[in-house]
């Protein structure tokens, strides 16, 4: 098989770096914006919590099951709607959070599914078999841009799992490692199966043993690219994930060897402390520089959800701050609907004046990130300080408006999702400030950050699901 991608692989972070698995300009299919007219009052929200959450449950229902006929066994969820223009791609970072979002919400079924597809992937690997995932693998039927059917879903007729080639997703970085081994902890914790644990270890393994960093920063580099060449970036975020995970294995497996790693993971993050600005850099693209620009979101949050330091906190209260987003539909380039407005905090500093263009369609730098702001929905209330609790549900109030009004009548394998049920990556065209883009489309990630945050949720802590 001809693993040459029909169109050139996007330079990470887009892909291969941020774990989060931003969408960058890669078919002509995404979404156009949405035509707007002046603004009006905005639409109030008319459904409950607990309806919204029902209503998220059932789209990651329909991205789980998405094509029956292939998909008999273990699988993994589609990450995007089809409007996107990907297919049938699933990043295994959502995949994780899927399974943390389900186990928050009681769906210890779906849970188990997407598990064991994370586990039949990282066991039935095309070429390697040393623990690793890919970074995404095809669970559905497709033809391709070039006119190629791609006939299978997630689990190839010779049994190995269908990675995802023809988008150049081979790599496999440290933050798509330690979310799936943190999504298998929480499943072992939830069901005893012991395969979860195993899966796990040997994910924390191969992060040991492929990107323990001896440069100045230290720390754990990047990952691998797709021909297996080590990456030398180092990401705050990665490196939070991994003090979450590799805490995880210790509690769970009582190894000593896995507290070394999560102080490793730990000093590294502590060298991307701003203490004057309250802030943490992304990272270091060389292992020894920190890189200062741009400033992103996620290593605010995660930071304060994985490490609960004092410090940290001040990073929650930063980002809410310093990226905070409001799009208003008739302002600007708002591709929101008539009379809509959603408010919250956008990836990173470079979103809030960029004016890239993906596929002809300008960025808005009101835009917001969807789930990012149910990331800082999540962080305050985990931290549960003052007016923490009330801000949280605000936040969140905010991602179920987008819910309620973005997204209708799109589809997961051709067939058309519940109502008003997924979240999209962002209100409008967003730019991340990495090179890659986040789309008015239903989105995994969005929608299960929503689930947990809305759940009190805690996924990078042991035991933060139940």
């Amino acid at each position: 098989m001809d693993l040459t991608p029909a169109r050139p692989p996007v330079a990470r972070r887009a892909f291969l770096a941020a774990g989060a698995a931003g969408v960058a300009a890669l078919a002509a299919g995404a979404v156009a914006p949405a035509a707007t007219a002046g603004p009006r009052a905005p639409v109030p929200r008319t459904s409950s919590r607990a309806d919204s959450l029902a209503r998220a449950q059932a789209f990651l229902d329909a991205a789980t099951d998405g094509y029956p006929d292939v998909n008999p066994g273990p699988r993994l969820p589609q990450s995007y709607a089809d409007q996107l223009g990907l297919f049938s791609t699933a990043f295994v970072y959502d995949s994780a959070l899927a399974v943390c979002a389900s186990l928050a919400g009681g769906r210890v079924d779906r849970a188990r599914v997407i598990a064991d597809g994370l586990v039949h992937a990282q066991e039935n690997d095309p070429a390697h078999d040393d623990g690793r995932l890919r970074q995404a693998y095809n669970v559905g039927p497709y033809t391709f841009y070039d006119g190629s059917p791609q006939p299978h879903g997630f689990v190839l007729p010779d049994g190995t799992a269908n990675i995802g080639w023809q988008f150049g997703f081979l790599g496999t970085a440290v933050g798509d490692m330690a979310w799936p081994g943190i999504a298998l902890l929480h499943a072992h914790a939830a069901t005893g199966e012991a395969r979860y644990l195993d899966g796990a270890v040997r994910i924390g393994e191969w992060i040991v043993a492929n990107t323990w960093s001896e440069r100045r920063l230290g720390g754990f580099s990047f990952g691998v690219d797709g021909g297996n060449a080590p990456v030398p970036n180092g990401s705050t975020e990665h490196n939070v994930d991994c003090v979450a995970f590799f805490r995880h294995l210790r509690a769970t497996t009582g190894e000593r060897r896995w507290a070394r790693a999560q102080e490793h993971a730990r000093a590294f993050v502590g060298r991307m402390w701003e203490p004057r600005g309250g802030y943490l850099y992304t990272g270091t693209n060389d292992g020894e520089e920190i890189n200062r620009d741009p400033l992103p979101l996620d290593p605010q949050t995660w930071g304060w959800l994985a490490l609960r330091e004092a410090r940290y906190g001040r990073a929650v209260d930063w980002a809410a701050t310093a990226l905070r987003a409001r799009d208003v539909a008739g302002e600007g380039r708002s591709q929101l609907p008539a009379g809509t407005a959603v408010e919250g905090v956008t990836f990173s500093s470079a979103s809030l004046t960029s004016t890239a263009s993906y596929n002809g369609t300008q960025v808005h730098p009101d835009g917001v990130w969807l789930e990012g702001t149910a990331q800082l929905a999540a962080a305050l209330e985990d931290r549960g300080r003052g007016r923490d609790g009330s801000r949280a549900a605000a936040l969140l109030d905010q991602v179920a408006i987008a819910q309620d009004e973005v997204g209708d009548g799109q589809t997961i394998g051709g067939d058309r999702l519940p109502p008003r049920s997924g979240v999209v990556a962002a209100s409008s065209l967003v730019d991340s400030g990495f090179g890659f883009g986040y789309f008015q489309v239903q989105h995994v990630g969005a929608t299960s950050w929503y689930v947990m945050a809305a759940e009190g949720a805690n996924p990078l802590q042991v035991g933060g699901l139940r």
